[in-house]
């Protein structure tokens, strides 16, 4: 039976890292992965394909060049699926080529099939060749996760799909019901608004993206709301049905009935344990599966860690990855530091939305006194070059210690921008950093030192 200090269950991103944080500690590491490539969910269905399917989409699309060339000027005018499709695949074979040499060269054995608990040392992989034992001192869990499903929602995987499918279907279609205002949901919804389909977005909640800015997601659906997306709040689908016509149906319990060419049910996702045999192991799931871990994601047994989306919010790529590194740290006592409370967020919708810190809410619920500062791409001359006039910078700092509290963007790259704020709030800075800070021109940095020039005239009136 071999033997290792750590064995992973799982490549995608909390899986990767974990697995080669133990490598670089001189651990003998072994990889189980069920799909016969690595990268998990996140390079083959999820966050890569997304991702790359929105640059292609904007693109395609001229979205970007629509204020200066105006709205009909396009790179393409009949964009299909396999114009999306081409250059997604692309990607993903670049993706799995880079983590399987990565894996490789730290000497980590990869192991081809699904695993289960024997016991909470032992693991059970089992493939198409037969089934083996392994055991490892350390098991760390990143299985991550897979579209939830509703009894009210049957998928057919052509016209009723989830958000794994979206490059199977067989043409863009002209009307497109979403269900879901949650992270997946908004991003496909604001993807194929802006290659001119009619978009209607169906979410039980009373707005979008409940942890973002309210602010932001006010500027984020009146975008979306510019671009025809009719938004059904408040509402919760009661069934969805197939019509003569080849199309679908989407009942809703307030007795309205919405139909589009096509359904993407976008509601959460579950994770990926019901192979894992946890009992057997001494563990349990939640209803959602996902497995409870401490701060140091050990969970209830003390030699079993859990990472990435199997253990339920943030599920980011980004956080995921953190999560993997430390984990493995902790469980072989090596030195490692994080902070979680300033891991930062980025959401790619068109425009993209990115922020860390508190938002205004979370201060006004902590009875911290705050001001705000807001930029705007427009009135930046990067923004007129770059013909986006939608996005906005936006600081909320302390009004009498002036510490930076929250930075929040809206706009194309303030996933990138964010990085500037986020330094600086880690770091302790203050927003007299950007008051004080000479930025490049023209850029789009220049929105920290026009935020805060807007904050501080603010608290000058009161003066």
């Amino acid at each position: 039976m071999p033997q290792y200090d750590l064995v992973v269950i799982g490549s995608g991103p909390a899986g990767q890292r974990a697995a080669i944080q133990g490598a670089k500690t001189g651990k003998r590491v072994a990889l189980v992965e069920r799909r016969q490539v690595v990268g998990g969910a996140s390079i083959n269905t999820g966050t890569i394909p997304s991702k790359t399917m929105r640059e292609a989409v904007l693109h395609l699309s001229g979205y970007n060049y629509q204020n200066i060339y105006g709205v009909s000027y396009r790179v393409k005018d009949k964009i299909t699926m396999g114009d999306l499709a081409f250059r997604v695949q692309h990607v993903i074979k670049t993706e799995i080529d880079v983590t399987q040499a990565q894996l490789s060269r730290n000497g980590i054995e990869v192991m081809t099939g699904i695993a289960s608990f024997k016991d909470p040392h032992t693991l059970l992989v089992t493939n198409s060749h037969g089934a083996q034992e392994v055991t490892g001192e350390i098991v760390v869990i990143g299985t991550g996760t897979k579209p939830a499903t509703s009894p009210k929602v049957a998928i057919n995987a052509r016209t009723i799909i989830n958000s794994d499918q979206i490059l199977e279907m067989p043409e863009i279609p002209k009307t497109l019901l979403v269900v879901g205002g949650g992270v997946i949901g908004v991003e496909y919804t604001s993807m194929f608004a802006t290659l001119g389909v009619r978009v209607t977005l169906i979410e039980k909640r009373p707005r979008l993206l409940e942890f973002a800015d309210s602010e932001i997601v006010e500027a984020l659906s009146y975008h979306l709301r510019d671009h025809r997306v009719t938004m059904r709040l408040n509402e919760e689908v009661e069934s969805v049905a197939e019509t003569p016509d080849g199309g679908v149906v989407a009942n809703l319990e307030s007795k309205k009935k919405v139909m589009g060419d096509a359904l993407l049910y976008a509601v959460g996702r579950q994770g990926n344990v019901d192979d894992l045999n946890l009992p057997a192991a001494g563990l349990e799931a939640d209803n959602r599966g996902r497995i409870a871990v401490d701060a140091d994601y050990r969970t209830a047994q003390p030699n079993i860690f859990a990472v990435g989306d199997v253990i339920g919010f943030p599920s980011l790529a980004s956080v995921s990855m953190e999560q993997g590194r430390i984990a493995v740290a902790r469980a072989f006592d090596k030195p490692a530091k994080s902070q979680p409370a300033h891991y930062p967020f980025g959401i790619y919708t068109i425009p993209e939305i990115s922020f860390i810190g508190k938002t205004e809410e979370q201060l006004t619920d902590e009875d911290v006194p705050y001001e705000v500062g807001v930029a705007y791409y427009r009135e930046m001359a990067r923004g007129q070059i770059r013909g986006d006039t939608t996005g906005r910078l936006k600081l909320i700092f302390h009004r009498e210690t002036h510490d930076l509290l929250g930075v929040h963007i809206i706009g194309e790259g303030a996933s990138e921008l964010l990085h500037i704020g986020q330094a600086v709030l880690i770091l302790g800075g203050k927003l007299d950093y950007f008051v004080n800070t000479v930025f490049n021109y023209p850029t789009l940095a220049e929105c920290y030192k026009a935020a805060a020039f807007n904050g501080i005239n603010k608290l000058t009136r009161f003066q």
